[in-house]
Protein backbone atom coordinates (compact mmCIF):
# COMPACT_ATOMS: atom_id res chain seq x y z
CA UNK A 1 0.00 0.00 0.00
CA UNK A 2 1.04 3.50 -0.70
CA UNK A 3 1.76 6.11 2.03
CA UNK A 4 3.40 9.59 1.45
CA UNK A 5 5.43 8.71 4.91
CA UNK A 6 8.97 8.07 3.97
CA UNK A 7 10.51 5.43 6.59
CA UNK A 8 9.09 2.36 8.51
CA UNK A 9 8.24 4.12 11.63
CA UNK A 10 5.30 5.41 9.86
CA UNK A 11 6.25 9.09 10.86
CA UNK A 12 5.56 12.67 8.28
CA UNK A 13 8.87 13.40 6.86
CA UNK A 14 10.71 15.95 9.09
CA UNK A 15 14.30 16.50 10.89
CA UNK A 16 13.45 13.75 13.10
CA UNK A 17 13.23 11.03 10.14
CA UNK A 18 16.21 12.25 8.87
CA UNK A 19 18.54 12.03 12.07
CA UNK A 20 17.24 8.44 12.87
CA UNK A 21 18.60 7.29 9.45
CA UNK A 22 20.62 4.74 10.42
CA UNK A 23 24.35 5.85 10.42
CA UNK A 24 23.48 9.51 10.33
CA UNK A 25 25.01 10.62 13.12
CA UNK A 26 28.54 8.61 12.20
CA UNK A 27 29.19 11.24 9.43
CA UNK A 28 27.47 14.41 11.14
CA UNK A 29 29.09 14.90 13.96
CA UNK A 30 32.95 14.50 12.14
CA UNK A 31 31.25 16.28 8.90
CA UNK A 32 30.12 19.44 11.26
CA UNK A 33 33.50 19.87 12.28
CA UNK A 34 35.17 19.62 9.08
CA UNK A 35 33.28 21.88 7.38
CA UNK A 36 34.13 24.44 9.91
CA UNK A 37 37.02 25.79 7.90
CA UNK A 38 35.12 26.25 4.99
CA UNK A 39 33.65 29.75 6.29
CA UNK A 40 36.76 30.87 8.10
CA UNK A 41 39.23 30.49 4.73
CA UNK A 42 38.41 33.31 2.51
CA UNK A 43 37.58 35.87 5.74
CA UNK A 44 40.94 34.76 6.90
CA UNK A 45 43.28 35.49 3.97
CA UNK A 46 41.03 38.57 3.47
CA UNK A 47 41.90 39.86 7.38
CA UNK A 48 45.44 38.61 7.09
CA UNK A 49 46.16 40.37 3.73
CA UNK A 50 44.17 43.34 4.61
CA UNK A 51 46.58 43.82 7.61
CA UNK A 52 49.85 42.99 5.84
CA UNK A 53 49.46 44.98 3.03
CA UNK A 54 46.84 48.14 3.52
CA UNK A 55 44.74 47.10 0.69
CA UNK A 56 41.13 45.61 0.25
CA UNK A 57 41.92 45.33 -3.61
CA UNK A 58 45.07 42.93 -2.77
CA UNK A 59 43.36 41.03 0.09
CA UNK A 60 40.17 40.64 -2.18
CA UNK A 61 42.21 39.58 -5.08
CA UNK A 62 44.12 37.14 -2.98
CA UNK A 63 40.87 35.71 -1.22
CA UNK A 64 39.63 35.23 -4.87
CA UNK A 65 42.26 33.38 -6.19
CA UNK A 66 41.83 30.85 -3.41
CA UNK A 67 37.98 31.00 -4.19
CA UNK A 68 38.86 30.49 -8.01
CA UNK A 69 41.53 27.53 -7.46
CA UNK A 70 38.90 25.83 -5.19
CA UNK A 71 35.91 26.15 -7.53
CA UNK A 72 38.10 25.00 -10.46
CA UNK A 73 39.63 21.71 -8.38
CA UNK A 74 36.84 20.77 -6.13
CA UNK A 75 34.68 19.13 -8.98
CA UNK A 76 37.68 17.02 -9.84
CA UNK A 77 37.68 16.47 -6.24
CA UNK A 78 34.41 14.75 -6.44
CA UNK A 79 34.91 12.77 -9.78
CA UNK A 80 37.66 11.44 -7.99
CA UNK A 81 35.64 10.80 -4.83
CA UNK A 82 33.17 9.29 -7.24
CA UNK A 83 35.92 7.10 -8.69
CA UNK A 84 37.96 5.68 -5.81
CA UNK A 85 35.75 6.77 -2.18
CA UNK A 86 35.86 9.52 -0.11
CA UNK A 87 38.83 8.94 2.36
CA UNK A 88 41.18 8.12 -0.62
CA UNK A 89 40.56 11.86 -2.05
CA UNK A 90 40.35 13.38 1.36
CA UNK A 91 42.81 11.97 3.68
CA UNK A 92 45.86 13.54 1.47
CA UNK A 93 43.33 16.48 1.04
CA UNK A 94 43.76 17.74 4.04
CA UNK A 95 47.77 17.23 4.94
CA UNK A 96 48.40 19.30 1.18
CA UNK A 97 45.84 22.04 2.63
CA UNK A 98 46.82 22.16 6.03
CA UNK A 99 50.57 23.13 4.44
CA UNK A 100 49.71 25.20 1.90
CA UNK A 101 48.03 28.02 4.62
CA UNK A 102 51.08 27.66 6.51
CA UNK A 103 52.90 28.92 3.52
CA UNK A 104 50.40 31.33 2.60
CA UNK A 105 51.23 32.74 6.33
CA UNK A 106 54.52 32.46 6.39
CA UNK A 107 54.49 34.50 3.29
CA UNK A 108 52.20 37.25 4.58
CA UNK A 109 53.42 37.75 7.44
CA UNK A 110 57.26 38.33 5.72
CA UNK A 111 55.99 41.40 3.63
CA UNK A 112 56.28 38.90 0.20
CA UNK A 113 55.77 40.20 -2.76
CA UNK A 114 51.60 40.06 -4.39
CA UNK A 115 52.58 37.60 -6.56
CA UNK A 116 54.44 35.38 -4.20
CA UNK A 117 50.82 35.33 -2.15
CA UNK A 118 48.85 34.62 -4.94
CA UNK A 119 51.01 31.89 -6.18
CA UNK A 120 50.85 30.53 -2.88
CA UNK A 121 46.99 31.06 -2.84
CA UNK A 122 46.08 28.46 -5.81
CA UNK A 123 47.10 25.38 -3.55
CA UNK A 124 45.39 26.86 -0.47
CA UNK A 125 42.90 26.85 -2.38
CA UNK A 126 42.99 23.91 -4.45
CA UNK A 127 43.00 21.37 -1.60
CA UNK A 128 39.82 22.96 0.33
CA UNK A 129 38.43 19.79 1.24
CA UNK A 130 34.93 19.40 -0.23
CA UNK A 131 32.92 18.14 3.29
CA UNK A 132 29.76 19.49 2.36
CA UNK A 133 29.79 17.70 -0.77
CA UNK A 134 30.90 14.54 0.25
CA UNK A 135 28.05 14.71 3.26
CA UNK A 136 25.40 15.63 0.37
CA UNK A 137 26.25 12.45 -1.33
CA UNK A 138 26.45 10.10 1.71
CA UNK A 139 22.64 11.53 1.68
CA UNK A 140 21.70 11.27 -1.68
CA UNK A 141 23.30 7.23 -1.38
CA UNK A 142 20.62 6.39 1.78
CA UNK A 143 17.82 8.34 0.77
CA UNK A 144 17.49 7.51 -3.06
CA UNK A 145 14.04 8.57 -4.16
CA UNK A 146 12.98 9.42 -0.87
CA UNK A 147 11.04 12.81 0.02
CA UNK A 148 13.41 13.08 2.77
CA UNK A 149 15.53 13.97 0.01
CA UNK A 150 14.32 17.87 0.69
CA UNK A 151 14.92 17.62 4.15
CA UNK A 152 18.10 16.80 4.04
CA UNK A 153 19.46 19.50 1.65
CA UNK A 154 17.82 22.00 3.94
CA UNK A 155 19.68 20.31 6.80
CA UNK A 156 22.91 20.62 5.11
CA UNK A 157 21.89 24.16 4.12
CA UNK A 158 21.37 24.86 7.62
CA UNK A 159 24.40 23.47 8.55
CA UNK A 160 26.32 25.03 6.34
CA UNK A 161 25.06 28.39 7.42
CA UNK A 162 25.75 27.49 11.06
CA UNK A 163 29.26 27.33 10.44
CA UNK A 164 29.04 30.39 8.67
CA UNK A 165 27.79 32.17 11.68
CA UNK A 166 30.28 30.72 13.86
CA UNK A 167 33.33 30.82 11.08
CA UNK A 168 33.49 34.51 10.24
CA UNK A 169 33.12 35.86 13.85
CA UNK A 170 35.89 32.99 15.25
CA UNK A 171 38.19 33.97 12.23
CA UNK A 172 37.77 37.61 13.52
CA UNK A 173 38.26 37.26 16.96
CA UNK A 174 41.21 35.43 16.45
CA UNK A 175 42.21 37.89 14.10
CA UNK A 176 41.58 41.08 15.68
CA UNK A 177 41.74 39.65 19.33
CA UNK A 178 44.76 37.38 18.85
CA UNK A 179 47.13 37.53 16.31
CA UNK A 180 46.35 38.58 12.28
CA UNK A 181 47.42 35.50 11.40
CA UNK A 182 45.07 33.51 14.05
CA UNK A 183 42.33 32.72 12.02
CA UNK A 184 43.90 31.05 9.16
CA UNK A 185 45.94 28.84 11.62
CA UNK A 186 42.85 27.96 13.35
CA UNK A 187 41.20 27.12 9.78
CA UNK A 188 44.47 24.76 8.92
CA UNK A 189 44.40 23.07 12.51
CA UNK A 190 40.38 22.50 12.21
CA UNK A 191 40.95 21.02 8.42
CA UNK A 192 43.49 18.64 9.40
CA UNK A 193 41.51 17.31 12.63
CA UNK A 194 37.57 17.38 11.69
CA UNK A 195 38.90 16.03 7.72
CA UNK A 196 40.89 13.01 9.29
CA UNK A 197 37.96 12.31 11.63
CA UNK A 198 35.14 11.79 8.57
CA UNK A 199 37.62 10.12 6.66
CA UNK A 200 37.79 7.11 9.27
CA UNK A 201 33.72 6.98 8.79
CA UNK A 202 34.03 4.81 5.81
CA UNK A 203 31.35 2.50 6.19
CA UNK A 204 28.63 5.46 5.36
CA UNK A 205 30.65 6.61 2.18
CA UNK A 206 28.97 6.10 -0.97
CA UNK A 207 30.25 2.74 -3.03
CA UNK A 208 33.05 3.64 -5.40
CA UNK A 209 32.52 3.94 -9.45
CA UNK A 210 35.82 2.95 -10.25
CA UNK A 211 34.99 0.19 -12.14
CA UNK A 212 31.00 1.28 -13.30
CA UNK A 213 29.62 3.02 -16.47
CA UNK A 214 27.43 5.30 -15.22
CA UNK A 215 25.41 6.29 -18.83
CA UNK A 216 23.48 4.30 -20.66
CA UNK A 217 25.78 3.54 -23.51
CA UNK A 218 28.62 2.17 -21.29
CA UNK A 219 30.44 5.16 -20.93
CA UNK A 220 31.22 7.75 -17.61
CA UNK A 221 28.87 10.53 -17.64
CA UNK A 222 30.25 13.73 -16.75
CA UNK A 223 27.80 15.47 -14.17
CA UNK A 224 28.24 19.02 -15.73
CA UNK A 225 26.82 17.12 -19.23
CA UNK A 226 23.65 17.18 -17.74
CA UNK A 227 22.07 20.44 -18.68
CA UNK A 228 20.08 21.14 -15.63
CA UNK A 229 24.05 21.09 -13.33
CA UNK A 230 25.18 23.71 -15.63
CA UNK A 231 21.87 25.82 -15.24
CA UNK A 232 22.21 25.11 -10.89
CA UNK A 233 26.01 26.00 -11.51
CA UNK A 234 25.14 29.56 -13.03
CA UNK A 235 22.35 30.13 -10.07
CA UNK A 236 24.71 29.18 -7.53
CA UNK A 237 27.37 31.38 -9.22
CA UNK A 238 25.11 34.26 -8.40
CA UNK A 239 24.64 33.53 -5.16
CA UNK A 240 28.04 33.07 -4.61
CA UNK A 241 28.49 36.66 -5.75
CA UNK A 242 26.21 37.58 -2.63
CA UNK A 243 28.79 35.78 0.10
CA UNK A 244 31.93 37.51 -1.31
CA UNK A 245 30.47 40.98 -2.13
CA UNK A 246 28.63 40.70 1.46
CA UNK A 247 31.75 39.15 3.35
CA UNK A 248 34.48 41.90 1.76
CA UNK A 249 31.93 45.38 1.85
CA UNK A 250 30.77 44.20 5.58
CA UNK A 251 34.39 44.31 6.39
CA UNK A 252 35.03 47.95 4.81
CA UNK A 253 32.02 49.10 5.88
CA UNK A 254 32.75 48.41 10.07
CA UNK A 255 36.05 49.47 9.56
CA UNK A 256 34.92 52.58 7.82
CA UNK A 257 32.69 53.44 10.66
CA UNK A 258 35.23 52.31 12.97
CA UNK A 259 33.97 49.39 14.54
CA UNK A 260 35.88 47.01 13.06
CA UNK A 261 35.46 44.13 15.54
CA UNK A 262 31.46 43.99 14.47
CA UNK A 263 32.51 42.79 10.95
CA UNK A 264 32.09 38.62 12.23
CA UNK A 265 28.72 39.62 13.76
CA UNK A 266 27.54 41.27 10.57
CA UNK A 267 27.98 38.83 8.05
CA UNK A 268 27.00 36.87 11.44
CA UNK A 269 23.16 38.01 11.46
CA UNK A 270 23.42 37.65 7.40
CA UNK A 271 24.17 33.89 7.76
CA UNK A 272 21.44 33.49 10.60
CA UNK A 273 18.89 34.04 8.11
CA UNK A 274 20.02 31.98 5.65
CA UNK A 275 19.74 29.41 8.91
CA UNK A 276 16.20 30.43 10.04
CA UNK A 277 15.06 29.67 6.50
CA UNK A 278 16.92 26.82 5.94
CA UNK A 279 15.27 25.39 9.15
CA UNK A 280 12.29 26.33 7.96
CA UNK A 281 12.12 25.37 4.47
CA UNK A 282 13.32 22.05 5.68
CA UNK A 283 10.35 21.76 8.48
CA UNK A 284 7.72 22.11 5.41
CA UNK A 285 6.02 19.19 3.59
CA UNK A 286 6.06 21.05 0.11
CA UNK A 287 3.67 20.26 -2.64
CA UNK A 288 4.84 22.21 -5.45
CA UNK A 289 8.36 21.05 -7.14
CA UNK A 290 12.07 22.30 -6.02
CA UNK A 291 11.79 23.66 -9.97
CA UNK A 292 8.92 25.93 -9.26
CA UNK A 293 10.42 26.78 -6.14
CA UNK A 294 13.39 27.63 -7.29
CA UNK A 295 12.17 30.04 -9.39
CA UNK A 296 10.19 31.71 -7.25
CA UNK A 297 12.87 32.25 -4.62
CA UNK A 298 15.50 33.33 -7.09
CA UNK A 299 13.76 36.35 -7.87
CA UNK A 300 12.89 36.91 -4.34
CA UNK A 301 16.67 37.09 -3.77
CA UNK A 302 17.63 39.59 -6.46
CA UNK A 303 14.82 41.59 -5.22
CA UNK A 304 16.15 41.44 -1.90
CA UNK A 305 19.70 42.95 -2.46
CA UNK A 306 18.66 45.90 -4.08
CA UNK A 307 18.13 48.01 -1.33
CA UNK A 308 21.95 47.08 0.61
CA UNK A 309 23.97 49.46 -1.69
CA UNK A 310 21.88 52.71 0.41
CA UNK A 311 22.21 51.32 4.00
CA UNK A 312 24.14 53.59 5.71
CA UNK A 313 23.75 52.23 9.48
CA UNK A 314 24.84 49.21 11.18
CA UNK A 315 21.31 48.70 12.20
CA UNK A 316 19.85 48.94 8.75
CA UNK A 317 22.38 46.89 7.07
CA UNK A 318 21.85 44.18 9.52
CA UNK A 319 18.10 44.56 8.69
CA UNK A 320 18.60 44.45 5.07
CA UNK A 321 21.30 41.29 5.38
CA UNK A 322 19.05 39.45 7.37
CA UNK A 323 16.36 39.82 5.07
CA UNK A 324 19.09 38.65 1.99
CA UNK A 325 19.66 35.54 3.98
CA UNK A 326 16.55 34.46 4.50
CA UNK A 327 16.29 34.58 0.36
CA UNK A 328 19.34 32.78 0.05
CA UNK A 329 18.31 29.13 1.46
CA UNK A 330 15.19 28.27 -0.79
CA UNK A 331 17.13 28.97 -3.12
CA UNK A 332 20.11 26.80 -2.02
CA UNK A 333 18.40 23.88 -1.03
CA UNK A 334 15.93 23.26 -4.21
CA UNK A 335 19.26 23.70 -6.24
CA UNK A 336 20.62 21.14 -4.04
CA UNK A 337 17.58 19.08 -4.05
CA UNK A 338 17.46 19.22 -7.68
CA UNK A 339 20.72 17.12 -7.91
CA UNK A 340 19.03 14.13 -6.84
CA UNK A 341 16.63 13.94 -9.50
CA UNK A 342 19.18 15.09 -12.70
CA UNK A 343 22.25 13.01 -11.98
CA UNK A 344 22.75 9.58 -11.77
CA UNK A 345 24.04 8.01 -8.73
CA UNK A 346 27.80 7.74 -9.48
CA UNK A 347 28.20 11.23 -10.25
CA UNK A 348 26.26 12.91 -8.16
CA UNK A 349 29.55 13.91 -5.28
CA UNK A 350 30.92 15.72 -8.82
CA UNK A 351 27.56 17.42 -9.32
CA UNK A 352 27.44 18.86 -5.85
CA UNK A 353 31.34 20.11 -6.03
CA UNK A 354 30.30 21.44 -9.08
CA UNK A 355 27.82 23.46 -7.37
CA UNK A 356 29.80 23.99 -4.22
CA UNK A 357 32.65 24.93 -6.62
CA UNK A 358 30.31 27.93 -8.51
CA UNK A 359 29.28 29.01 -4.90
CA UNK A 360 33.26 29.55 -3.92
CA UNK A 361 33.83 30.63 -7.61
CA UNK A 362 31.13 33.23 -7.23
CA UNK A 363 32.30 34.10 -3.78
CA UNK A 364 36.01 35.19 -5.37
CA UNK A 365 34.16 37.21 -8.17
CA UNK A 366 32.23 38.87 -5.75
CA UNK A 367 34.92 39.67 -3.19
CA UNK A 368 37.26 40.46 -6.03
CA UNK A 369 35.04 43.13 -7.86
CA UNK A 370 33.71 44.47 -4.91
CA UNK A 371 37.08 44.94 -3.40
CA UNK A 372 38.26 47.29 -6.28
CA UNK A 373 35.12 49.18 -5.99
CA UNK A 374 35.58 49.78 -2.58
CA UNK A 375 39.30 51.01 -3.15
CA UNK A 376 38.16 53.27 -5.77
CA UNK A 377 35.09 54.64 -4.04
CA UNK A 378 33.36 53.47 -0.44
CA UNK A 379 32.40 50.87 1.12
CA UNK A 380 28.71 51.08 0.10
CA UNK A 381 29.52 50.17 -3.41
CA UNK A 382 30.79 46.67 -2.78
CA UNK A 383 26.95 45.98 -2.10
CA UNK A 384 26.23 46.82 -5.76
CA UNK A 385 28.28 43.22 -6.53
CA UNK A 386 25.41 40.44 -4.72
CA UNK A 387 22.65 43.03 -6.86
CA UNK A 388 24.26 42.37 -10.26
CA UNK A 389 25.75 38.93 -9.88
CA UNK A 390 22.25 37.99 -8.87
CA UNK A 391 20.37 39.23 -11.57
CA UNK A 392 22.40 38.21 -14.41
CA UNK A 393 22.29 34.60 -12.98
CA UNK A 394 18.55 35.38 -12.61
CA UNK A 395 18.17 36.38 -16.51
CA UNK A 396 19.80 32.92 -17.39
CA UNK A 397 17.78 30.75 -15.16
CA UNK A 398 14.43 31.97 -16.13
CA UNK A 399 15.42 31.61 -19.81
CA UNK A 400 17.06 27.84 -19.29
CA UNK A 401 14.25 26.67 -16.81
CA UNK A 402 13.23 23.91 -19.01
CA UNK A 403 16.83 22.37 -18.36
CA UNK A 404 15.73 21.97 -14.47
CA UNK A 405 12.82 19.31 -15.40
CA UNK A 406 14.00 15.89 -15.20
CA UNK A 407 14.03 13.28 -18.24
CA UNK A 408 10.90 11.63 -18.40
CA UNK A 409 8.71 14.21 -16.11
CA UNK A 410 6.20 15.56 -16.95
CA UNK A 411 5.07 19.12 -17.02
CA UNK A 412 2.33 18.94 -14.94
CA UNK A 413 4.70 17.24 -12.38
CA UNK A 414 7.53 20.07 -12.98
CA UNK A 415 5.02 22.81 -12.63
CA UNK A 416 4.07 21.13 -8.73
CA UNK A 417 0.80 19.57 -9.37
CA UNK A 418 0.55 16.51 -7.76
CA UNK A 419 4.29 16.14 -6.64
CA UNK A 420 4.28 15.04 -3.28
CA UNK A 421 4.68 11.26 -4.91
CA UNK A 422 4.08 8.31 -2.86
CA UNK A 423 6.72 6.07 -1.57
CA UNK A 424 5.77 2.28 -0.76
CA UNK A 425 6.91 1.11 2.59
CA UNK A 426 7.22 -2.36 3.12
Amino acid sequence: MASTVNDPTGERPGYGSLLRTRGALSFLLPGFLARQPFAMLTIGILLLVNHTTGSYGTAGTVSATAGVAMALFAPQSGKLADRFGQAAVLIPGVVVHAAAISLLTALALSDAPVWALLAAAVPAGASTPQIGPMVRARWAAKLDGSPLMTTAAAFESVTDEFTFVIGPVLATALCTGVHPAAGLIAEAALTLIGGLLFATQRRTQPQPNAGTAAGADGKRVSALSVPGVRVLAVSMLGIGTVFGGMQVSMTAFTKELGEPGLNGLMYGVFAAGNMIAGIVCGAVAWKTSPQRRLLIAYPLLALATTPLWAAHALPLLGGVGLLVGLCIAPALITGYTLVEKLVPASARTEAFTWLTGAVGLGQAAGATVGGRLIDAHSASTGFLVPLGGTALALVVLLALRKALTPKGESLLAARGVGHREPVSVD
